[in-house]
């Protein structure tokens, strides 16, 4: 299976335990999923679209996607721009975010149809996630739709996680609406179901489920903390146990390693209930650990 995800790689400054020192990293939600990926999957093809600056600083983070075993022939080099970056806060393991991505140069990943429609092309499976849509102007985020419609109709795999990030957008409405348009483009939809309440209101997990089924999804995995995994699929349901952690360290990357895990099973034709269990003890690894890429046991079920 060969595997393409769709985002933006930022510089991490990650805190490594004192009150001042913080260790510089390069992550991304959709980046983490490939990185995961290429690691639980060493037999699945893993590249990345993005765009980079042509400064230092995006030179070495491109050559950190090379050395991670991703495919880096669809990262793009945009003239007088950077990498985004974000610095990592800590409270009980819990994480909050501060950025500076204004010259990230990742905005501009959908500017050249050529080369979208030719990796997207390369791939079986194409991952995106809300935050790729939300960096985009709404012309280019229409376009990248668009694309992502047609290869799905033309027999692509599409995951897609809303990883709602308020922050991004003009507006809620605009947030909402755009997530629902990437909803009707996927085939598997990968919400948490927090946040999907807090903005969409959702009583229950499986409200969360029913409304990306009627947007479209035929599969859809509700991820709720400790809480069971909620997931439908061909008209039936199910749910999958969690094993909560005792101290969480950083939750950073839970979401993306959880993704990667599901991915890694459907390549190799595992059932859903299985790769949910897989996926959960992948993220239940990388809780347990500092900063947004660690090393953990690609084999080790619950």
């Amino acid at each position: 299976m060969r595997v393409l995800a769709i985002g933006e790689c930022m510089g991490e400054l990650s805190p490594t335990g004192t009150a001042v020192e913080f260790r510089l990293g390069f992550a991304g939600v959709t980046f983490n999923t490939a990185w995961y990926l290429a690691r639980c999957a060493p037999n699945v093809h893993v590249s990345y679209l993005t765009a980079v600056g042509d400064d230092a600083t995006s030179a070495q983070m491109a050559e950190f996607v090379r050395d991670s075993g991703i495919d880096d022939a669809f990262v793009q080099v945009a003239a007088g721009k950077t990498i985004g970056l974000y610095m990592i806060s800590l409270s009980d393991g819990e994480r909050s975010f501060s950025y500076w991505r204004g010259e990230s140069a990742a905005k501009t990943l959908a500017d050249d149809p050529v080369l979208l429609d030719a990796a997207m092309a390369s791939a079986d499976l194409i991952y995106f996630s809300g935050i790729t849509l939300a960096i985009l102007v709404p012309d280019r985020r229409a376009a990248l739709l668009t694309a992502l419609q047609k290869v799905r109709s033309a027999g692509k795999t599409i995951p897609f996680d809303p990883n709602l990030r308020p922050r991004l957008w003009a507006s809620g409405a605009e947030m909402l609406d755009a997530i629902m348009q990437g909803a009707a483009v996927s085939e598997i939809a990968l919400p948490s179901f927090e946040v999907e309440a807090d903005w969409f209101k959702d009583a229950t997990p499986k409200a969360t489920a029913d409304r990306y089924l009627a947007a479209g999804a035929t599969t859809v995995i509700v991820k709720n903390g400790a809480d069971p995994v909620l997931f439908a699929q061909g008209g039936e349901a199910g749910e999958v146990a969690v094993h909560p952690v005792d101290t969480m360290v950083d939750s950073t990357a839970a979401c993306d390693s959880f993704n990667a895990g599901i991915f890694a099973c459907h390549a190799a034709g595992d059932t859903l209930a299985n790769g949910i269990a897989y996926a959960c003890a992948k993220s239940r690894a990388v809780v347990q650990e500092r900063g947004a890429l660690v090393a953990i046991d690609p084999n080790t079920l619950p």
